[in-house]
């Protein structure tokens, strides 16, 4: 080999070498990253949601992954899932993460790994917006028919009570809400975020969060990864406490009112 040959070599070299280091200096992973497969609802505004204009899942736990994804040297691609449909698509590995409004508990442990912590919130209680009773706990629906939406810890909770006249499961919560419009329901559970943000928007009229109610099961939102799956929980988690750390994740939360 001609030292010109060598030379030209070395220059192409350093020159890939340069490439990748600006890439990740940039904040973005070289073309050679991995990807994951992220499921998201359509239904957990501000959490995740379908944008109609764009046709594309949007929302602050989008923000969150696609900010963690920079900040771990990996791509996302973010795919409409439906709540209860989440955990079996990632155990069965048609998604890698879980971004969404899934608070972990105990049961979900035993089945799935979480990440550290990004946002931490409890049930809000929704009620028809004339209803002047105050409701501290859910004591006070005693005997009544109530709901929540499905694979939701709420859900679990309103049966574990043991004191309604009847637990209703829905598919949304804006199911939920027209059942407790027209009176088929007296009060229904759902992540007091969501519900206060689409109330905020206008979004279910004639229902109301009741302000008086004290939330009992607090939790916290993460990402969700396959059990076992050490390597991609430790690069989610590194990732995770480097968007603490410059404050990329308190401005995703601000920007979402939350």
């Amino acid at each position: 080999m001609s030292r010109f040959t060598m030379s030209r070599r070395a220059a192409l070299i350093l020159c890939a070498a340069s490439t990748v280091s600006f890439a990740w200096a940039q904040g973005t992973a070289p073309t050679s990253a991995p990807t994951y497969n992220v499921g998201a609802t359509a239904t957990g505004v501000p959490f995740t949601f379908l944008d109609v204009k764009s046709n594309t899942i949007q929302g602050m736990m989008v923000d969150t992954v696609t900010a963690v994804g920079k900040a771990g040297g990996f791509n996302v691609n973010v795919q409409q899932t439906v709540f209860s449909a989440l955990i079996p698509s990632l155990t069965s590995s048609k998604i890698d993460i879980i971004s969404a409004a899934m608070l972990r508990t105990p049961a979900r442990q035993q089945v799935v790994d979480f990440s550290d912590p990004v946002y931490s919130y409890g049930e809000g209680l929704i009620v028809k917006g004339d209803d002047a009773k105050t409701y501290a706990s859910l004591d006070e629906l005693k005997g009544e028919i109530v709901g929540a939406q499905v694979g939701t810890v709420f859900l679990d909770m309103l049966n574990k009570k043991g004191i309604f006249k009847e637990v209703r499961s829905y598919d949304s919560v804006a199911d939920m809400t027209r059942d407790l419009t027209l009176g088929r329901i007296k009060a229904g559970l759902g992540d007091q975020p969501i519900i206060a943000y689409q109330l905020r928007q206008n979004a279910f009229p004639g229902v109301k969060l009741a302000a008086s109610y004290k939330p009992v099961n607090v939790g916290d939102v993460c990402l969700v990864v396959r059990k076992g799956d050490t390597e991609t929980l430790a690069r989610v988690n590194k990732a995770i406490a480097k968007i603490k750390a410059d404050g990329t994740l308190a401005a995703i939360v601000q920007k979402w009112g939350m």
